[in-house]
């Protein structure tokens, strides 16, 4: 169930439960890719839904503008016409709705935009699991790992983000 959450503090947290329970690291991808495939069914209608109503109410159509033109300065980073390797880099490094999102505002219909989507977290998701796997063993309390790999996806984005405007 930690896995349905849409954001990635449920993934250390589930995967350290399900090891404990004797789950297969092959079972809890299947389990998180079936977890995807929820969140496809029931975001999809929410987004559809959402551009449906801002088109009949100033204030949705207001945050629909602002929220385009934000996405729109993201992605003018990579180029005006990403290709499926940069929309799936964005789900590995936002989430699975960012990415479905991204994928929808260039063109790509519910099947290649979830598929896009979902193969980003789906990456996201075995990088954190086997991290998170590691570290378990390694240090031999789950509490711990679950707090570390926590503390690392939320401090190490950032943190590359600084680095590279340093850089650049």
């Amino acid at each position: 169930m930690l896995f349905t959450i849409p954001v990635g503090g449920g993934i250390p947290a589930g995967v350290i439960l399900a090891d404990g329970y004797g789950i297969t690291p092959a079972t809890m991808a299947v389990l998180y890719f079936f977890s995807d495939i929820a969140l496809a069914i029931v975001f999809e209608p929410i987004m559809r839904g959402f551009a449906l109503l801002s088109r009949h109410s100033q204030l949705l159509t207001r945050f629909s503008e602002s929220l385009k033109k934000s996405t729109a300065r993201t992605m003018s980073n990579y180029g005006t016409k990403p290709g499926p390797f940069l929309l799936i880099m964005i789900a590995f490094g936002v989430d699975p709705m960012t990415g479905r999102a991204a994928a929808l505002a260039h063109g790509h219909g519910f099947i290649t935009g979830w598929a896009i989507a979902i193969t980003g977290d789906m990456i996201f998701f075995t990088l954190i699991m086997a991290s998170t796997l590691w570290l378990n063993n390694y240090l031999g309390d789950g509490t711990w790992t679950a707090v570390i790999i926590m503390t690392l996806m939320l401090s190490v984005p950032p943190l590359i983000r600084l680095i590279r405007r340093r850089l650049v």
